[in-house]
């Protein structure tokens, strides 16, 4: 068995739920921010059979896309300020950050 975790964008989060839900595996949803941005991501926490995991992740792949966003950067606060970018910058943001693990005991009470 193995426990799959995987960090989406909010934008992402109801579309794969519902994928998971349509194609039969069970998840529980956490809210979680990121570190970079800041910015509300959900953190899915999927168990399953070690044969079911590529399919899993196939889902995870369909259903959460990277995207590009202008981000404005933030002042450095007594910082250096040699390396400030005083302009918005675009970055990658979306897609799926994804971890599996193994399991060593289930238990369902």
């Amino acid at each position: 068995m193995k426990l799959i975790i995987a960090v989406v964008q909010d934008k992402d989060s109801n579309r794969l739920s519902e994928a998971l839900v349509k194609t039969e595996y069970r998840a529980t949803k956490l809210a979680s921010t990121g570190g970079f941005l800041k910015a509300g991501n959900t953190t899915f926490l999927i168990g399953t059979e070690d044969e079911n995991v590529d399919d899993v992740l196939q889902i995870i792949k369909d259903n959460c896309k990277s995207r590009e966003q202008l981000v404005a950067p933030i002042s450095p606060m007594g910082g250096n300020a040699d390396s400030y970018v005083p302009y918005p910058v675009e970055v990658q943001i979306g897609g799926a950050t994804v971890f599996v693990l193994p399991v060593e005991q289930f238990e369902q009470f």
